[in-house]
């Protein structure tokens, strides 16, 4: 059994360096009467060590709750007088070392779980738990709190990851440097024009390679400054680019690649479409202009020059525009129940996939069968699903989708060619030595194939070579970056309205 002096040695052990001289239940909080030691303390001055005493001076100091109540410490502390002579300092108060500061209403155990609670939660979010934690600050205090807490010492990386963020979207931006190889935030710059980086380049030598973007402000400041250094593109931004440009030739080439389906009947809105063409055609060939076409006909301006561009009324078909539904999975089913009975109702077909698992509505079934879904020997695919395919790993696909894309790059030469540069341009993304050298045969192999958007993605790759043949080559990467952009995001949520560049900075770089 513990005694009543060494209960209070254990509930009070981050007061050891006081003597506890009384601990009192005043309801809503606890009070610790305490005194300092009767020991010599050296002046703050000369260093000298005192225990002569002058006087004695009262202090009252938060500490750490104990059984979800308030701890205060009512301290009496010694006033010294320095025994050199010549000392400016007479006499001086006695500090407790690790316990508390000077000037300090909280003791130095509070005040540091005070700081990782507002490094995490900032002003209004961090009162609020604290208060809950039977420690009462206000915003402003908690803010306070964190703009004190020490941030880590400055240091040069060898690889410097570079990324912006936007303060606000569309009008300001700031710039993160990190560490590339270990995450360590290193510093946040206002702005994310090249000037900015070249200044803070030019002040902190050292930095051998760059990770970053495709940003030309970036690349240019890092010429400008560090001649010497490497430049590394992000793979990450370039299979993005590369993703987008994809999805823009799957578009363009759905005229040839959506007709695979011949089951699908052709729709009201495709016979619209075949006679407004056929119109059109008719009246420029008689010599009428695209305007008065347009009078005649009832038609805007753009879409007759739309169908004058178009040779042919199959090149304006364009994929439905299907999106997968929970009906699905149970095609197979349905189109031989209605294959064997025609006149089958569609509540009999809902009650028998219901047992099969099928959890949507008797809705979504009727207009899945109505739009003519069920009989087709494959589900309508978009093209940005089709694009997905393409860009997605074969060993990762299903052997329907391994079909599916088949029957559609055989109907489409260009698909079957984009199909194949994906490959190649996708192993290339796994760093290696000799892939510079494959993406000059890469590229020289796509100028000769009939992908107007690829070649566009070319051009832009030759825009930033070295860049690329480094982040093809090198096992750096920007990925990092890109993570600290993220959590920064976070930060700014929750210190929204009071997140000026200072205290985001601040917040930003704190361990």
């Amino acid at each position: 059994m513990l005694k009543i002096d060494d209960l209070v040695g254990v509930v009070f052990a981050g007061l050891s360096a006081l003597v506890i001289e009384a601990v009192e239940d005043e309801d809503d909080l606890i009070r610790v009467m305490a005194r300092t030691r009767d020991e010599p303390v050296p002046c703050p001055v000369c260093g000298a060590l005192s225990g002569r005493v002058h006087g004695y001076v009262s202090r009252t100091v938060t500490d750490v709750p104990v059984d979800g109540r308030r701890v205060v410490v009512s301290l009496q502390v010694r006033r010294l007088v320095c025994p050199a002579w010549g000392c400016p300092r007479q006499t001086f108060r006695e500090q407790v070392p690790g316990l508390l500061e000077r000037y300090q209403r909280r003791t130095s155990r509070l005040t540091g779980q005070l700081g990782a609670v507002v490094k995490e939660l900032a002003g209004r979010a961090g009162a609020r738990l604290s208060a809950v934690l039977a420690v009462t600050i206000s915003r402003s205090t908690a803010l306070r709190l964190l703009a004190r807490l020490p941030l880590p010492a400055l240091r040069i990386p060898r690889v410097l990851g570079v990324d912006d963020f936007a303060l606000k979207r569309r009008h300001r931006y700031a710039t993160i440097l990190i560490d590339a190889e270990t995450g360590e935030r290193i510093d946040v710059l206002p702005g994310r024009g090249a000037d900015v980086l070249e200044t803070w380049l030019r002040s902190h030598p050292g930095v051998e390679i760059v990770c970053r973007d495709g940003s030309g402000a970036y690349g240019e400041a890092v010429r400008r400054a560090l001649p010497d250094a490497v430049q590394v593109g992000d793979r990450w931004h370039l299979w993005a680019n590369f993703c987008d440009k994809t999805l823009a030739e799957v578009r363009s080439h759905s005229a040839c690649w959506a007709t695979v389906n011949p089951s699908r009947p052709a729709g009201v809105h495709e016979q619209t479409t075949r006679e407004r063409w056929q119109k059109i055609h008719d009246l420029l060939e008689r010599g009428v202009g695209l305007l008065e076409c347009a009078r005649r006909l009832n038609l805007s301006l753009n879409t007759v020059k739309r169908y004058a561009r178009t040779h042919k009324p199959e090149a304006l078909r364009r994929a439905p525009r299907y999106r997968p539904t929970l009906v699905d999975p149970y095609r197979d089913h349905l189109r031989e129940r209605r294959a064997a009975d025609p006149a089958v109702a569609v509540q009999q077909l809902f009650r028998e996939i219901k047992v099969l698992g099928y959890t949507g509505s008797l809705n979504l079934l009727y207009r899945y069968i109505t739009q003519g879904r069920a009989e087709g020997e494959r589900p309508v695919i978009t093209p940005r699903r089709l694009a997905r395919l393409l860009l997605t790993h074969p060993d990762r696909l299903r052997d329907s989708d391994t079909q599916l894309v088949q029957e559609l790059t055989a109907a489409c030469p260009e698909l079957a060619e984009l199909a194949r540069h994906v490959r190649s341009f996708a192993e290339l993304l796994t760093p290696a030595d000799g892939n510079d050298a494959k993406l000059t045969a890469w590229i020289a192999t796509l100028r000769a194939a009939d992908l107007p958007h690829l070649h566009g993605f070319a051009n832009g790759i030759e825009l930033d070579r070295d860049a690329v043949n480094a982040a093809l080559t090198l096992p750096h990467h920007n990925g990092r970056t890109e993570g600290v952009n993220t959590r920064t995001k976070r930060i700014m949520r929750q210190m929204h309205g009071r997140a000026g560049f200072d205290l985001l900075r601040h917040r930003i770089l704190l361990p």
